[in-house]
């Protein structure tokens, strides 16, 4: 027996922002899921003709993270803000391709900065093609994600160069680290605002602007995107010291091996000032990262992830995600009550219960 409409839009909602069937139960609340669902297809159907090109390597290396997957967290944002207006006309659907597509082209250039092998399950870009098919693949997906934006108007072509700025600023900052005097930690929570949270915040922002909703929803979902977005990575950072290769597409401590920083190295560096069993793990995993190379990884190095994993420093990790989560949550408080705001009180709950 075939799934049913609804069955079909939960599972994919629930694969998006973590809101099942039974979030969807009065018939208004159904009627939203199927809105959502049918601007979903409209944009993943255009996604691959946006990502096509007439040159032959561009047009393999430009779908091929698209092809790999992902759960279109952000368009789905999109559609789901622009019910709190007139819905998913054509100035929304472009902003929503416009949106994932820079969010594509960031992953190419991030995994070449990190030198990840893995992502979506695949091998990543540069590993297939090399560095500079990767990059240059990203900056043809910002070219296309600009083009998009170029028949919003200029609100939409502000909005999208100040994103891309903060993205760019972002990484420049997670790979300078932290100037003198500056805490490492609240260093990097600022990163993560700038590389993933303004991106995610701008989903939900053009869905308001582009459905002619209120202005006033404009901040409080901004704010919303911004933070639900740092909790989304905080959670990220745990994900990463899982051996679930299958769920996460990759290995354990990949962002580790890289040299990223991440939270609970970041909260166990703190501690090895004062705690001498934090200061050993800490030297236990400098040790075997710098062991490891591109073709062998060091034989203590998964151990040394296995212990970070059952550190206090990883519950820290996963409070701290909740606080962002739940920051995120009351910055909601201005928007009506009904299917949108419920849908996104879900979705940020829902983040820091993931698993992969």
């Amino acid at each position: 027996m075939s799934p049913g409409p609804l069955t079909r839009r939960s599972k994919t909602l629930s694969a998006s922002l973590g809101l099942g069937e039974k979030l969807f139960a009065s018939s208004e609340e159904r009627q939203f899921a199927a809105a959502i669902e049918a601007g979903l297809e409209v944009v993943e159907e255009r996604l691959v003709g946006q990502v096509r090109f007439a040159d032959a390597i561009a047009d393999v290396a430009g779908r091929y993270l698209l092809d790999a997957g992902g759960k279109r967290v952000r368009p789905v944002l999109t559609l789901l803000t622009a019910q709190l207006g007139s819905g998913a006309n054509d100035a929304v659907l472009a902003a929503a391709q416009a949106v994932e597509i820079t969010h594509l082209a960031s992953l190419y250039h991030d995994d070449v900065m990190d030198e990840a092998e893995m992502r979506r399950g695949v091998p990543s870009a540069q590993t297939v093609w090399g560095n500079s098919v990767a990059i240059l693949t990203g900056d043809l997906l910002f070219a296309r994600a600009a083009k998009l934006v170029a028949g919003l108007g200029d609100v939409g072509l502000e909005l999208h160069a100040e994103t891309f700025e903060r993205l760019c600023l972002g990484q420049l900052h997670e790979t300078i680290g932290p100037q003198d005097g500056e805490d490492p930690i609240e260093h990097y929570l600022s990163v993560l605002a700038d590389k993933t949270g303004s991106l995610i915040a701008l989903a939900g922002l053009v869905g308001v602007i582009y459905s002619d909703a209120p202005t006033e929803y404009r901040e409080p979902v901004s704010l919303f995107g911004e933070r639900v977005g740092v909790a989304f990575q905080l959670v990220d950072d745990v994900i990463d010291l899982s051996g679930a290769v299958e769920t996460t597409g990759k290995a354990a401590g990949t962002d580790l091996r890289a040299g990223v920083p991440t939270l609970p190295v970041l909260y166990l560096r703190r501690r090895a000032e004062l705690d001498a069993d934090a200061a050993a793990l800490l030297g236990r995993l400098d040790r075997a990262i710098e062991a490891s190379t591109d073709d062998a990884v060091d034989a203590d190095f998964a151990p040394a992830v296995a212990a970070l994993r059952g550190h206090p420093v990883t519950e820290d990790t996963l409070a701290e995600a909740r606080r962002w989560a739940d920051r995120a949550v009351e910055a909601l408080e201005p928007l009506p009550d009904g299917p949108v705001k419920k849908a996104l009180t879900r979705f940020a709950q829902a983040i820091v219960e993931r698993s992969g």
